[in-house]
């Protein structure tokens, strides 16, 4: 059988054919999208004209990223039950954005999140403080995508160090797909707005669950469809037996004998969970998703395709994981990639070899791999006109030009912004290449949970909420947030048995204080608490806004001119 890494002359003219044409299809969508952008609501929200099943599958495009095919199949073929733990926060978490968000920003803003924060509040401040937060959270899970693209690329072109192909060697291989990448996202988002973006996330969602569900059934195959015995072998396989199947393999995990660090184990996974649950509906670019829609009926509907086509996906992982560390097994996997990112298209190409020879295991590694780069593709341009809305909209439009800019003028700075974010995506990108970016999704999600969803929340249910309040929510939350990580065990610290950093810093750095490796736990009720105590010590109140921010939530009633007071 070859490996990846041998997969041959044939297996790479497959992979660059199969990425040629999707990424050919995916331009000629936004081609053809470019035409339809004429007004600030095209760009901004594709013209409200999505029904909410084309909207369900964008935004489990915009969800079911590239961090969560490859890297949910490798936690589970590497840790067994614990990797799936990820798979169930992300879900739950869709049930705080049905029942508290969704319905109720769709009708009470109009493009962005800063929409429904400012409108019973000073708009400036406000709008600034939504743009940071939006900024914040869209770069460090645009790292961890564009990343992870170049690493997805140097793997798929079967480049070792010492190695090269086309004239490139493994490094120069990543920053061509990280290039590759910015360039295809600032080029979706300049020119097709959201409407090209939600096409090409239409698109890429079909590509994923097809090829996520043909690898399931092969693999299922492979076992005549009896997963308990599927389970059985990737235990064995695993080198822990049946605790493969129990948890405690990667989170919670008792040490013998030292009463506190098994605690902070425990605090740690609560942490985690925390931050995924809560973290979902504070995400910018999927709450600017809910505007792409007619009217509130159709978020809810689109949140409903969204949740069963996440549910679905994240059910074939298991399949996926388990697979993976049954056919391929652990010390291929982690040979190939410590962190198991790679055990998915490894498995592809197992199980490819398995039916059809060499000649179906490359097939099916170049189908798989060009899957998750376009989740990858889906995921940034999903990002990235989150990011450009946010700073044409609120931030030139509404604090530098005090709400009189131009339609046209709006978009042509939202196409200057989408160009600045790429192009600062690339360069952040090409240098975070050797660092361990794992953690900057979760980190994502935590920001997005401590200082968005407390403001929107308050925004949205209590009478007594102010500028202060709102400020105060945003900044306490962000910085709470990112200081933690900072001084954390993921920046500084935490070595392995050997004395080898496990850390962003060298061993032998050592500036951590904080024990747990997500702040959500102390972050999210710190944001909240900002929250609370800037409202207080303000005398600001406006119950008349309120209400008819009330009126607007509950009816959609003046929803399409929220931002024009």
């Amino acid at each position: 059988m070859m490996t990846l890494a041998q997969t041959g002359t044939d297996g790479r003219l497959i992979t660059v054919t199969l990425f040629i044409v999707m990424i050919a299809i995916t331009l000629g969508v936004t081609v053809w999208a470019s035409r339809q952008v004429k007004s600030a609501e095209d760009f901004h929200s594709g013209g409200r004209g999505f029904s909410g099943m084309q909207n369900g599958f964008a935004i489990g495009s915009d969800y079911m990223s590239a961090a969560s095919f490859l890297g949910i199949a490798g936690m589970i073929s590497l840790f067994g039950y614990d990797g799936f733990l990820y798979s169930i926060g992300f879900l739950v978490a869709w049930l705080v954005a049905l029942l508290l968000v969704a319905e109720l920003l769709r009708n009470s803003g109009r493009f962005t999140m800063a929409d429904v924060l400012s409108y019973r509040m000073r708009q400036r401040p406000v709008r600034t403080a939504a743009s940071v937060s939006t900024l914040t959270v869209s770069i460090f899970y645009l790292l961890a995508q564009m990343v992870g693209a170049g690493a997805l690329i140097a793997l798929l072109l079967g480049i070792k160090p010492g190695e090269t192909y086309l004239g490139m060697s493994a490094e120069a291989a990543k920053i061509v797909g990280i290039i590759v990448v910015g360039i295809l996202m600032i080029v979706y988002v300049t020119f097709g707005g959201m409407k090209g973006t939600t096409w090409v996330q239409i698109i890429k969602a079909v590509m994923l669950m097809g090829g996520a569900a043909l690898l399931t059934i092969m693999v299922l195959a492979v076992y005549g469809f009896n997963f308990g015995q599927l389970m059985s072998d990737a235990a064995d396989a695993s080198g822990v037996g049946s605790a493969f199947l129990e948890p405690g393999q990667r989170y919670g995990v008792d040490v013998a004998g030292d009463a506190w660090q098994t605690m902070i184990n425990k605090l740690d996974l609560i942490s985690l969970g925390l931050a995924l649950v809560l973290g979902t509906a504070g995400l910018p670019h999927i709450l600017i998703r809910f505007y792409t829609v007619p009217d509130s009926k159709a978020a809810r509907k689109s949140v409903n395709w969204g949740i069963g086509l996440i549910g679905t996906f994240y059910l074939m992982t298991l399949v996926l994981g388990f697979g993976a560390a049954a056919m391929v097994g652990r010390d291929a996997i982690v040979a190939q990639n410590p962190a198991g990112n790679t055990a998915a298209p490894q498995l592809a190409e197992t199980v490819g070899v398995h039916f059809g020879g060499d000649m179906l295991g490359a097939i099916m590694l170049a189908l798989i791999a060009a899957v998750a780069f376009a989740a990858i593709l889906s995921t940034v341009a999903g990002l990235t006109i989150a990011s450009s809305s946010s700073l044409a909209h609120d931030f030139y439009n509404n604090v530098l030009r005090k709400g009189r800019a131009t339609e046209r003028e709006e978009i042509r700075v939202a196409r200057f912004a989408a160009f600045g974010v790429g192009v600062a995506a690339i360069i952040l990108a090409i240098f975070a290449q050797s660092l361990n970016v794992a953690f900057l999704v979760a980190l994502a999600f935590a920001i997005a949970a401590s200082a968005n969803l407390p403001t929107i929340l308050l925004s949205l249910f209590w009478k007594r909420f102010n500028t202060t309040g709102a400020l105060a929510g945003i900044y306490g939350g962000l910085i709470s947030a990112v200081g933690l990580v900072f001084f954390s065990p993921v920046v500084s610290g935490k070595v392995d048995a050997e004395g080898n950093s496990l850390s962003l810093f060298p061993a032998g750095v050592d500036f951590a204080w904080f024990p747990l490796h997500n702040p959500g736990l102390v972050s999210i009720p710190l944001g909240l608490l900002c929250a609370v105590i800037g409202t207080l010590v303000s005398k600001e109140s406006d119950p008349e806004r309120f209400a008819v921010l009330q009126v607007r939530a509950l009816t959609g009633a003046g929803a399409e001119g929220a931002s024009n007071h």
